[in-house]
């Protein structure tokens, strides 16, 4: 049976290609909505993972901790999980820059942290706006990101994670409109929406 390609995407979501979808570890989901439901029962999994981690900024900030965030967060449900894509998207660096340019964000993003170049949530949050901008996984990006940035703002900063629209890291289906919008002002270097959005 295999999973159905022919759902619709929303808006500021990346569509799997055939060879990614066909590394669905779960052969058994066949809709958007089972898929969804696997996914968030395996973020509910890594966000305990996380829970239990110590985590420096050091640490964080490492090209091993985005995969490995990744793979926590979606490593049984897809086999890709934690690798970086291997095709490029409608959004996102070329996928022979991935690493190149993760790299570039995590240097800056500890420059910004030791420097105190912005406020703490404003770091955070170009931290997750760069993040998604780059899209280095083939799916999950979005809600990857958002947890990367709870993740400095308790880790690192000690301060309480985002609300996030009153959603979650797992879901933003409700406000989906607004956060899009503010990801947008956030491409033209403009964060105020994409701060308010994520405190609200």
């Amino acid at each position: 049976m295999g999973l159905n390609l022919d759902y619709n995407y929303l808006d500021g979501q990346s569509p799997l290609d055939e060879e990614e979808v066909a590394e669905l570890k779960i052969k058994s989901i066949s809709t958007r909505e089972e898929l969804d439901e696997f996914e968030q029962q395996n973020i509910e999994t890594a966000m305990e993972w996380l829970f239990k981690q110590k985590v420096s900024a050091s640490k964080l900030l490492t090209e091993k901790f985005v995969k490995d965030l990744h793979r926590q967060m979606f490593g049984s449900v897809w086999s890709w999980a934690g690798q970086f894509r291997q095709s490029n998207k409608n959004i996102g660096v070329d996928k022979a820059v991935i690493s190149i340019e993760l790299k570039k964000l995590l240097d800056n993003c500890s420059y910004w942290i030791e420097n105190k170049t912005f406020p703490e949530e404003e770091i955070a949050i170009r931290l997750k706006h760069r993040l998604v901008s780059i899209h280095p996984f083939p799916n999950g990006n979005g809600r990857h990101s958002r947890l990367m940035a709870d993740t400095i703002m308790e880790k690192v900063f000690l301060k309480p994670s985002f609300s996030w629209g009153r959603g979650s890291v797992e879901t933003i289906d409700n406000n989906r409109s607004d956060y899009i919008k503010a990801v947008r002002e956030a491409d033209q270097e403009n964060f105020e929406l994409l701060l308010k959005f994520a405190k609200s």
